[in-house]
């Protein structure tokens, strides 16, 4: 197992070995000590490799993911797993603002509280927070799946496209066009196997939580509804 101790070696020289992998590598677990904060760690990776950061990670770690999975022994700092692309990208502590933001694929998992922007403009993501989500989270969220197992800050799916959103707790209030919906079968087998993949075979009930989506109001202009947009 490759071992980077970041006191020694520099991030670009990290981020270079890892982009230079092959698809068939041999390397396929790596281990990232002293990370202490640092930026832009584990960016851009297109290898079916793991890479494990032993400890805090800062802005946009694991940004522009493919086929990687990258773990986070702590916390991370804002754009977790930023333009995403497929893989899987698992928080151990909390994340700050911005997580998932814009991604199109792959699972992100939070095991600690995300904070504001959530899922912003999210184009295919699963993103799993198993605490609670800060304000204006799936802000023009157009597709994929959040789910929160804590609570939810204001303005829940302001603007949201077809993502949907299901929250276990509280929600303090709906940003504009997003409304409640049913919870059907389907979104249940959907919700199990999401919440499987993201380790919580058996331990959370998919009754618990309810579904969000869009009401669709918003799709094409029209001037009665001026002031929501």
């Amino acid at each position: 197992m490759p071992t980077i101790d970041l006191a020694l070696t520099s991030r670009r020289e990290l981020n270079a070995a890892l982009h230079a992998l092959e698809a068939d590598t041999n390397e396929t677990l790596w281990r990232v000590e002293n990370p202490s904060g640092r930026h832009a760690l584990a960016v851009g990776l297109d290898a079916p490799v793991t890479v494990e950061i032993a400890g805090h990670a800062g802005y946009y770690c694991a940004g522009m993911n493919q086929q990687a999975t990258v773990v986070v022994e702590g916390n991370a700092g804002v754009g977790v797993a930023e333009n995403m692309m497929s893989g899987k990208v698992h928080v151990k502590g909390d994340a700050s603002q911005s997580a998932g933001a814009t991604a199109h694929g792959g699972l992100l998992v939070i095991d600690g509280d995300a904070s504001a922007r959530c899922g912003i403009s999210m184009k295919g993501v699963d993103i799993v927070v198993k605490g609670s989500i800060g304000h204006m989270s799936a802000f023009m969220a157009q597709s994929g799946r959040l789910v929160v197992l804590g609570d939810a800050g204001d303005a829940l799916g302001d603007s949201i496209y077809e993502a949907q959103l299901f929250v276990r707790g509280q929600v303090k209030s709906l940003g504009a066009d997003c409304i409640e919906k049913p919870m059907r079968e389907e979104h249940r087998k959907a919700l199990r196997l999401l919440l499987d993949a993201a380790g919580l075979n058996g331990e959370v009930k998919v009754d618990e939580f309810r579904r969000y989506g869009s009401a669709r109001g918003l799709y094409n202009f029209h001037v009665d509804n001026a002031a929501a947009y």
